[in-house]
């Protein structure tokens, strides 16, 4: 449980039956697998439980790409450390976009950090606005934040890339590098430029490079 002196902010959407969160991709299905009605003649103290079902491609809600996504012999989800998903100095970048580029980035010591880039384009979310002309960092800006050491690069918009274009440079360039990414973030605008620390831990599963995250930072 948190002190009186830590607050702790939700950067997390909620995943919810029958929601888009990418364009052609399926949402999800959620549903009872066992109901309370199911399971009440199975025990005489008048207990119920639900086992619920969920049936969803990996990239739903806010989720944490690892290096898999991109390339087979990149680390999938079981194989990330802690330390590279929980308890990361983090850094807030303020942009509207819709392009991100290196500029952004060049005042900023980044090394070893979790880098939040706040577009406001979460606005749109759950509309077809979001899925049209969102922000996207440019591949400079992959580049330099490579060269510099950051840790993790998140943004609250559609995806991380110019989905305009038939090519994923930034996707291949963090990735590549090891760096993770998190995409659909919401609530940026809640914290402060830095001084906090940052959490995105998905499921230890094996042979899968996306998940959702209940992505959230800890201001002290």
């Amino acid at each position: 449980m948190a002190d009186r002196e830590t607050r702790l902010v939700d950067l997390s959407h909620a995943v919810e039956d029958g929601m888009t969160t990418y364009k052609g991709l399926p949402g999800p299905h959620i549903c009872d697998y066992w109901s309370r009605e199911d399971s009440a003649g199975l025990y005489d103290d008048g207990s119920t439980f639900q086992i619920g079902r969920i049936d969803m491609v990996a990239n739903t809600g806010t989720y944490l790409d690892a290096p898999f996504h991109r390339f087979e012999e990149g680390d999938d989800l079981s194989r990330l450390a802690l330390e590279r998903l929980a308890g990361l100095d983090g850094l807030v970048l303020r942009h509207p976009g819709p392009a991100v580029g290196s500029d952004a980035f060049e005042a900023f010591d980044v090394a070893g950090k979790a880098v939040l880039v706040h577009t406001g384009w979460d606005r749109h979310w759950r509309t077809a606005a979001y899925q049209e002309g969102h922000p996207f960092l440019t591949e400079a800006a992959a580049r330099l934040l490579v060269e510099r050491g950051v840790r993790l690069v998140g943004i609250d918009s559609h995806n991380i890339d110019d989905t305009g274009r038939r090519a994923r440079p930034v996707h291949t360039i963090l990735l590549g590098a090891g760096i993770l990414i998190c995409e659909h973030m919401t609530n940026l605008a809640e914290l402060p430029d830095s001084g906090f620390r940052f959490y995105a831990v998905p499921p230890k599963v094996v042979g899968m490079g996306t998940f959702p995250v209940r992505a959230f930072a800890q201001i002290s």
